[in-house]
């Protein structure tokens, strides 16, 4: 009983330590923010593309089903926005955005690019570096032991690490060295992309991609955010050079394909590429999305008559609400530049609580994964081809036994909180539920906050009025944090946030 007590007593003090060291944190960053406003800093920018489509064939991310690509249909790209503010000579703060058309972004391929970064940069912080994933389905996998991939007629995902590490450094050190003084300017527009994807039913269970047509159809669960947050950066001839776009919803329209696509953000790209300029970096961010997707739960066939009386696809509908959205902002605010701008930029390794697995949903698991198991072993080809569902299953029996000796486990989170001007942009690794982004933007002081999530490997971080109803996207196997650690998160998030702004009351 007194080894308990005592570590009843000393636990506390740590968590008290922790948030006396935090609140101090928070305090002093305020203040330096503050000093940082009263002046400005003078913006330099630099950007850049890299093409990191894969060797062909390549398997497919994305589906507990393995997928096979030996065409693409489009490239798939990373572009790098790179800032810096300066008070003369002396470098104030910095962060470098990559966005990837990817499904996500494993910690494994962070490493390496800012490993190799820093062997060329050394000078840089290579924690300033974000990379986020605009969640297509029709990427590469870029991780070993989720798939059960041929090994011989298909690239490997350790060779696409490679690929990828490679391409993405050459980008960023361009982009790093084209730096110069410029502008950014920022606005906010909308456009219908997204569509809350769990339909609830009268017995309080919900579904994703649940029927809508029957009677025991009740409600879409949550919110749809349409919200287009678009940033311009132009060089100091006043050429643009490149825009950062969030939408919120992730960019899987083609999602089932078995063909190398960047979904939506292709048409994006190309179209706008060819109204402001052939060169111009065009960066994807996708807003907290989680719930959302662009596929309709109902009013199909009158979307699909419009569709075919314009003779367009799908994907080119949704391209060119966007591009229009983001056109609309450009026409705004093209004279609102700003040179001379607070660039602040904080990050930290968050503790949050996981889900709790239940002793009922290990007892499942395993099931499921002996079957499977067993399957493989006798050669079953289906088997074979869902091992990524048995791998889905086995992080609850790892999660299971984990708690027989930590029964509060934590899972640290890299997020990101920057001030660009009047904008605050935050990051986290999450395909976080919509509301969760709203709770932060309505509570945030800035002028406009912009939610970049899948900014690390991707897990659902559902609300509690989704565990609720139960399905995919809010069962355990899906949610590695808790409803808590999702509040924590967006507390945490407006912490770091509204620290920035000190002249707001």
């Amino acid at each position: 009983m007194r080894k308990k007590f005592h570590f009843g007593i000393e636990s506390r003090l740590k968590d008290q330590a922790r948030q006396i060291k935090r609140t101090l944190f928070t305090l002093i960053f305020s203040l330096l923010t503050y000093l940082s406003a009263i002046g400005g800093n003078t913006l330099y920018i630099g950007a850049s593309e890299a093409n990191i489509s894969p060797v062909l064939p390549v398997a497919l991310n994305g589906q507990l089903h393995l997928r096979i690509a030996y065409s693409a249909r489009t490239p798939i790209l990373a572009n790098v926005v790179a800032l810096e503010s300066r008070d003369g000579d002396r470098s104030v703060d910095q962060v470098i955005f990559v966005s990837c058309d990817l499904v996500g972004m494993p910690v494994i391929l962070k490493e390496m690019v800012r490993k190799l970064v820093h062997q060329q940069l050394p000078e840089l912080d290579v924690n300033k570096i974000i990379l986020n994933a605009i969640h297509t389905h029709t990427a590469p996998v870029t991780e070993t032991g989720l798939y059960i991939i041929p090994k011989k007629g298909v690239s490997q995902p350790e060779e696409y690490q490679q690929l990828f590490a490679q391409r993405v450094t050459e980008a960023i050190v361009k982009a790093w060295k084209a730096r110069k003084p410029g502008s950014v300017t920022w606005g906010l527009t909308s456009a219908v992309v997204a569509h809350n994807r769990r339909a609830v039913y009268s017995d309080g269970t919900a579904q994703m991609y649940g029927r809508t047509d029957v009677p025991e159809f009740q409600n879409l669960e949550g919110y749809e955010d349409h919200d287009v947050n678009s940033l311009f950066f132009w060089n100091k001839a006043g050429k643009l050079i490149a825009t950062s776009i969030e939408v919120p919803c992730p960019a899987q329209e083609v999602e089932g394909d078995s063909i190398v696509d960047a979904d939506y953000w292709h048409p994006v790209r190309v179209s706008l590429k060819k109204r402001l300029g052939s060169d111009l970096v065009v960066a994807g961010w996708i807003g907290a999305a989680g719930d959302q997707s662009p596929h309709l739960m109902y009013g199909k066939n009158a979307e699909e008559r419009m569709r075919s009386l314009s003779k367009m696809s799908r994907i080119d509908a949704i391209a060119k609400r966007i591009v229009y959205a983001v056109e609309e902002a450009y026409e705004t605010v093209k004279n609102d530049r700003h040179s001379d701008v607070i660039l602040t930029h904080h990050e930290e390794m968050l503790p949050l609580p996981k889900r709790i697995v239940t002793e009922a949903e290990y007892k499942d698991s395993k099931a499921v994964c002996d079957e499977i198991a067993r399957k493989i072993a006798a050669n079953d080809p289906e088997a074979v081809n869902n091992f990524r569902r048995m791998v889905w299953y086995g992080t609850i029996q790892k999660r299971y036994e984990e708690q027989q000796t930590n029964p509060k486990p934590m899972h640290l989170t890299e997020i990101h909180v920057l001030r660009l001007g009047d904008v605050a942009i935050c990051t986290n690794q999450f395909e976080m539920f919509t509301d969760y982004g709203i709770r932060i933007q309505a509570r945030s002081k800035a002028l406009q906050t912009i939610v970049v999530q899948q900014a690390g490997q991707g897990f659902y971080l559902a609300t509690a009025k989704a565990l609720a109803g139960g399905g995919y996207s809010a069962i355990s196997q899906s949610n590695l944090v808790s409803p808590a650690g999702g509040q924590i998160l967006v507390d945490r998030t407006v912490e770091l946030i509204n620290s920035m702004w000190p002249e707001a009351k």
